[in-house]
């Protein structure tokens, strides 16, 4: 401990607190768009199936990244949504 010197240390200290706080700032963002991802796959699926059962009662959604995102996050009410905004414009 001759050499150790109390600047080293609390430069070492700093620097690895710095890359903590760092870190979290980099991940955050990293977690919301596998967040994203993840509930637009879901969604994706969701609409999948939908169109797998309502082609027979003649019910199609059309799968894209807007309607898969919307029945990810919204999941059942979000798919309802979609239904009803299909009927109420007409499309």
């Amino acid at each position: 401990m001759g050499n150790l010197d109390l600047s080293i240390v609390v430069a070492y200290a700093f620097g690895i607190i710095l890359l903590y706080i760092i870190g979290r700032i980099l991940f955050i963002p990293l977690r919301f768009i596998f967040r994203l991802i993840f509930n637009g796959l879901i969604g994706g699926l969701l609409l999948w199936f939908l169109n797998i059962i309502g082609g027979a009662f003649g019910l199609h959604i059309a799968i894209n990244p807007i309607t898969a995102l919307i029945a990810g996050f919204l999941g059942i009410p979000g798919v309802i949504l979609l239904i009803a905004l299909k009927y109420v414009l007409g499309a």
